[in-house]
């Protein structure tokens, strides 16, 4: 199963240019999705306003090596996820996280590089493959049952969905079914083709409905990062007013959330 091509055996349903073409529809889902998104919600606008607001509070000007310095600070925080204080959160969140990269690139390189059986894909590959999906249920049903704050620290049931939750349920689906479509199809099992069906209408999901879920977050979270470590370099964050207190209970609220 680990060292078989699942996309290579849809050449008798599928021609490869469909497969592809299925492929490239849900990047153009991402990209327009993520567009869309950041236009709906005003996150492009207020990013740029913003901008523009605390520019005129800065005290020193960011020199072009300093930027770029900063930009790869920013890269080494996303890659070790180092926004999370909370060792489970960041755990589970790099297994999701570096597993759906390999899962995205390695699905990239059976659909167009190996799609039918005469071109047997390296076994690397298609072991990477199921690797990643691998790690993204381990790091998903591990956040999703034993890390989230609201099951954890405030004793919500486990199976409490809201529109928030769409991307991680939607990414966990669309993981969980090419395993067993892989696995399904290795046994040459018929229920192989229904799996099939429902993996790809997971992904469907999953890449459709990125402008209901937090899918863009994964763009616009390091972009405002950035901007937020320039702010500090030029001065101009610290010269905002400081934040206005909050109530005592809310400063323990957070407290007891951060341990988790």
């Amino acid at each position: 199963m680990f060292t078989e091509n699942p996309f290579s055996g849809l050449a008798d349903i599928a021609s490869p240019a469909l497969m592809q073409g299925f492929v490239l529809l849900m990047i153009a889902f991402v990209l327009g999705g993520t567009l869309y998104d950041l236009w709906h919600k005003g996150s492009w606008s207020y990013f740029f306003a913003n901008r523009l607001a605390v520019r005129k509070h800065r005290t020193r000007q960011v020199s072009a090596g300093e930027a770029m310095a900063i930009a790869a600070r920013t890269a080494g925080e996303a890659l070790v996820s180092g926004e999370f204080c909370s060792l489970r959160r960041r755990l589970a969140h790099l297994l999701g996280m570096y597993g759906f990269l390999i899962y995205v690139i390695t699905t990239l390189i059976l659909v167009f590089g190996y799609p039918t059986p005469d071109s047997e894909a390296p076994a690397a590959v298609t072991m990477l493959w199921h690797i990643g999906a691998l790690l993204i249920c381990i790091g998903g049903y591990w956040f999703w049952f034993f890390v989230r704050v609201d099951v954890v620290a405030e004793g919500h049931s486990p199976f409490r969905v809201m529109r928030a939750d769409l991307f991680i349920l939607s990414l966990l689906a669309n993981a969980t079914l090419a395993l067993i479509w892989s696995g399904l199809q290795s046994v040459e099992s018929a229920w192989s083709k229904v799996f099939l069906g429902l993996y790809l209408l997971s992904a469907l999901v999953l890449f459709g409905s990125v402008p209901w879920s937090k899918f863009s977050h994964m763009f616009f979270k390091p972009a405002a990062a950035f901007q937020k470590h320039v702010e500090e370099a030029d001065g101009s964050r610290a010269s905002l007013p400081a934040p206005a207190d909050k109530p005592a209970i809310l400063g323990h609220a957070r407290k007891r959330a951060s341990n988790y």
